[in-house]
């Protein structure tokens, strides 16, 4: 049976439009000499984005139409990145060395695409999988454009200007430091209509103890304290290979933030500034965040316990998509990319957003990390063979966004994963414990 009502091509359509649409702005003021460096390993050339997320488009048709032929066998090894039923991917760690497929060609293919793409979804007949996995692309994007400007604050910082830039809310307001949430059996996963990734499903029942979690993340004041008290120096409260890291990199601090004068100031889009007190520490690997709660007498909530705080009304005996209730994120209720903050907000900024337990500031400003593996839930399939599941080891769970995540593709459910090393992501945590 197939589903390809105008309206629904329309949608797809506008989505597409809108999508590709946010990642020309994100590159628009870019030099072109910026678009082909690549300053470490972990990182990728603008260039390469710009060239990925239209080249995961043509392996999607090419999933729907057998028949479909892509664009460059050149272009195909250079912009796939661990696919490898679409051949061998270009290492990594080499994508800055390229200078061909040049950047010119690069945006030339980047429209060709967009005039592929939209042929497609006029003229094909879609069935109800085809949609979900072209919808699979838009949101395959937003990761990347997220991915993209971690990328550029690694590479320009404070001279990356973008079109749009908000003023920073502020926040005197003050709350409880932590809630208790009874435990019992809670489902997991997501429970909604609208598209959501493999990783997501199937929603599960788990049982929790009771818990108590933090009201806001751990902020800057607070992980200063843990410097001060020597915190990268003490090696009780390191995990051993979080410790192996430490002394070989030469961890004292987060990332990006320098000491100047004695004081403490952190690099970012807003330039080099003293740390602001009230701002969710961010820039943290998942080691860092498991020493300092360790060194507080608490804990990481896991993933389950971290989305009952979100997500579970009690009062209604129901789980809401987001923290406020079902309704889309907005700049009145959470800081996400479209917020024009480029950088976290102070913890209070977003009342509005608040859970039915209190809990404040769990979708945007920095992706929390968890206690959880990341591994498929019970009875988990694949919706795309290599795009997840390939990854079921070494990594962990973070929730809730980013100041850098788009607003269409995050929700309470959404499974984020990194290894436990990794600090270039807009990362933070806030702390648990056993009630």
């Amino acid at each position: 049976m197939t589903t390809n009502p105008e309206l629904e091509n329309k949608s797809l359509i506008e989505q597409f439009k809108e999508t590709r649409e946010r990642t020309l702005e994100i590159v628009k003021t870019l030099e072109k000499d910026d678009f082909v460096v690549q300053t470490a390993v972990f990182m990728s050339p603008p260039k390469w984005h710009i060239g990925h997320v239209s080249w995961i488009y043509e392996a999607i048709m090419s999933k729907i139409d057998k028949n479909y032929e892509f664009y460059s066998k050149e272009f195909s090894e250079y912009l796939n990145s661990y696919y490898q039923q679409f051949g061998v991917p270009h290492d990594k760690a080499l994508r800055g060395i390229i200078s061909r497929p040049t950047v010119d060609e690069i945006f030339q293919y980047f429209n060709t695409v967009n005039q592929r793409v939209l042929e497609f979804i006029r003229t094909q007949s879609l069935d109800s999988e085809s949609i979900r996995l072209i919808t699979m692309g838009f949101h395959h994007e937003c990761q990347h454009q997220e991915l993209l400007i971690y990328d550029l604050q690694h590479l320009l910082a404070e001279q990356y200007r973008p079109v749009r830039k908000n003023q920073m809310p502020n926040s005197t307001s003050t709350y409880p430091d932590f809630v208790r949430i009874d435990g019992g059996i809670f489902s997991v996963g997501y429970n909604g209509n609208e598209y959501c990734y493999d990783i997501e499903l199937p929603e599960h029942k788990v049982y929790l103890n009771d818990f108590k979690i933090d009201v806001f993340p751990v902020t800057n004041k607070q992980f200063l304290e843990f410097i001060k008290d020597e915190g990268y120096q003490t090696y009780k409260y390191w995990l051993s290979d979080g410790w192996e890291k430490v002394k070989k990199n030469g961890w004292n601090a987060p990332m990006y933030w320098e000491e100047i004068d004695g004081e403490w100031h952190i690099r970012d889009f807003r330039g080099i500034r003293k740390i602001d007190p009230r701002e969710p520490v961010c820039h943290v690997s998942f080691y860092e965040a498991d020493a300092y709660c360790k060194w507080a007498g608490k804990r990481l909530p896991t993933e389950a316990e971290w989305e009952k705080a979100a997500c579970w009304n009690e009062e209604r005996q129901e789980k809401t998509i987001f923290p406020w209730g079902n309704e889309g994120p907005s700049k009145q209720n959470c800081n996400l990319l479209e917020s024009y903050n480029w950088g976290c907000t102070q913890i209070g900024s977003y009342p509005e957003g608040m859970s039915y337990y209190g809990c404040q500031h769990m979708i945007g400003d920095v992706w929390e990390w968890t206690s959880s593996e990341f591994v498929g839930y019970p009875g988990f399939r694949s919706g795309f063979d290599e795009y997840n599941d390939k990854w079921f080891t070494n990594q962990k769970v973070l929730r809730g966004g980013s100041f850098g995540t788009p607003q269409m593709s995050i929700r309470g459910s959404y499974r984020n994963f990194f290894r436990l090393d990794e600090r270039w992501l807009f990362s933070g945590f806030r702390c648990a414990e056993d009630a």
